[in-house]
């Protein structure tokens, strides 16, 4: 049986679990605060980070989110996320990474620090020159959604792929922070509704973060 650690805003762990469910892989959640993780979950991944997803039976675990994400894409036939042609394949990979290093470097890493990790942890107030810049570079990110899905079914081709949802995870988060502002940016907007409505993205609609409530459009897959 799967276990996978995880905490509520985690993207990288939200990557995986929409993985989980678009492959119809069964696994109990445990939430896990990386800010308070124990010796017990330590001595699965001693960098003290989610997402690892564990196996209770054999006792081993795997650690990070794309290489969780490799692994089931070469051990679960079903429902391909990385597919087509070698170069269809890489631009898959790169998507991911854009999304996962870049993204999550300049919008949802500054956001999470500033409304959730201030508020929770170290009881600040947010910088509004950091939330200003992070609105200013997430409108550049949404020009590029909008020319991907014109010019493209899915983000990465033909094809729903790993990239739509690496990318619709580091959203969900911004989503539920409240900072998501989709003016002029009619494609990307329709794209994530096309992703939100997923059964896949149902337990990611679903999960709250104590002391940190989500805004009341959150969990419409219309809106």
């Amino acid at each position: 049986m799967w276990h996978l650690y995880h905490f509520p805003l985690c993207p990288f762990s939200r990557k995986v679990q929409l993985v989980l469910g678009e492959k119809s892989i069964a696994y109990d959640p445990i939430t896990l605060y990386p800010w308070d993780a124990g010796e017990e979950f330590r001595r699965l991944n001693p960098a003290g980070r989610v997402p690892v997803l564990h196996d209770s039976v054999r006792n081993w675990a795997l650690i990070d989110s794309q290489a969780i994400c490799e692994y089931l894409e070469e051990t679960v036939a079903e429902r391909p996320l990385i597919l087509g042609s070698a170069r269809a394949r890489a631009e898959v990979r790169r998507l991911v990474a854009l999304f996962d290093e870049s993204f999550f470097g300049d919008i949802t890493g500054p956001l999470l620090h500033e409304k959730m990790r201030k508020r929770l942890v170290l009881r600040q107030s947010p910088d509004s020159k950091t939330l200003r810049e992070t609105s200013r570079l997430l409108h550049e990110y949404l020009d590029y959604i909008d020319w991907l899905v014109d010019n493209r079914r899915w983000l990465a081709g033909e094809q729903l792929s790993l990239a739509d949802f690496a990318a619709a995870a580091q959203i969900s988060v911004v989503d539920y922070l409240g900072d998501m502002d989709w003016s002029d940016h009619t494609s990307a907007h329709e794209w994530y509704r096309v992703m939100k409505s997923r059964p896949s993205f149902g337990p990611l609609l679903r999960q709250k973060m104590d002391g940190l409530p989500p805004p009341k459009h959150y969990a419409d897959v219309n809106d």
